[in-house]
């Protein structure tokens, strides 16, 4: 029996087009079936053509034929499509998403979902009960630690062919460039990405070795997933590798830090303390002494003299080995 023109599967295809044609601006075929490619919607480019063409015949939406490819928007009067509707929290919550997750999300998600970060921003913009809502991304911030700086540069195609291997686990091969200006070409399995201040970095393994590295995105040339996929390996943890100290350029050394630091500054990291075990001690004329067990990096040497003689008789005894712990090399 042939199919059904109403069918369900019809239906759908037409229901996801409707949620990603943009108002305020046009979007062609083409940006459309990527779309709904990165979203696992596979259709050829001439259904999505057919179907765009059908949908501004009983819609309120703009075909632009005065240049090709066409471009398709909603016209400024019509209600446009938002199922599922979005509510103003909802809204907020893919508004903050959109800000600072972008680098954190496989780069064909971010796109498969712009659909429903431009309703959201609409949505925040245009809906009078979502002024409690538009008001709050005004109120809050996440403010640096450090000296601003202007994130590194990441080539967009590495980006997506990074995220996209990392999750599909597929094994990578980069050109790379390190910080001493050598360039190689290496074959390495992508683990896990974080975001350090401006620098966005891949952790991952090079072939033939059981040790993670770190390597600066903005400093891979070149990046191709291979068809190989690989198992993740079962004793790696991300969240443990971070809190390990594996980003602060790390001896391989956990520590007890003691120090004694001044009133004025102690205040601060009491009320954040270093480790879950910091011991705190009144010392004469007002200052402190702070005992916590960390992980020696440089980062933490960098931390200390940034407070200049505010912090004396810095001691450090080692409470494990370093041959106890995987070495991690930042490139």
């Amino acid at each position: 029996m042939p199919k059904r023109p109403e069918s369900v599967e019809t239906l759908v295809l037409a229901l996801e087009i409707l949620r990603r044609i943009p108002r305020g601006r046009r979007i062609t075929a083409k940006e459309l079936h990527e779309q709904l490619q990165d979203a696992g919607i596979d259709r050829d480019l001439r259904t999505i053509q057919r179907q765009l063409e059908m949908l501004s015949e009983h819609f309120e939406i703009e075909r632009d034929e005065r240049s090709k490819p066409f471009g398709y928007r909603w016209l400024d009067r019509a209600k446009g499509m938002t199922l599922p509707h979005l509510t103003p929290q909802e809204s907020l919550l893919l508004g903050l998403a959109e800000d600072h997750l972008r680098a954190l999300l496989p780069a064909k998600l971010m796109r498969s979902m712009e659909g429903f970060f431009e309703q959201a921003r609409r949505n925040l913009a245009n809906d009078g009960s979502a002024a409690l809502e538009r008001e709050w991304k005004g109120k809050v911030r996440v403010v640096a630690t450090g000296q601003p700086r202007i994130p590194a540069q990441v080539a967009p195609a590495v980006f997506d062919t990074v995220s996209e291997a990392l999750y599909l686990n597929r094994w990578l091969s980069l050109d790379y460039r390190n910080a001493s200006g050598k360039e190689s070409t290496v074959e390495v399995m992508p683990l896990g990405l974080a975001q350090q201040g401006p620098i966005l970095y891949l952790v991952c393994r090079y072939r033939g070795y059981d040790n993670e590295r770190t390597l600066a995105m903005h400093r891979i040339q070149a990046a191709r997933m291979t068809t190989e996929s690989f198992k993740r390996p079962g004793g790696f943890d991300l969240r443990k590798f971070d809190e390990d100290g594996r980003f602060g350029v790390q001896t391989g050394k956990r520590i007890r830090l003691t120090f004694d630091i001044a009133a004025d500054e102690a205040l601060s990291l009491i009320e954040a303390p270093l480790s879950a075990d910091q011991d705190v001690v009144l010392l004469p004329k007002g200052r402190y002494r702070i005992s916590a067990t960390v992980v020696e990096t440089l980062m933490l040497e960098r931390w200390l003299r940034g407070y200049g003689d505010a912090i004396t008789n810095v001691q450090r005894a080692q409470i494990d080995s370093e041959e106890s712990r995987k070495n991690c090399a930042h490139e």
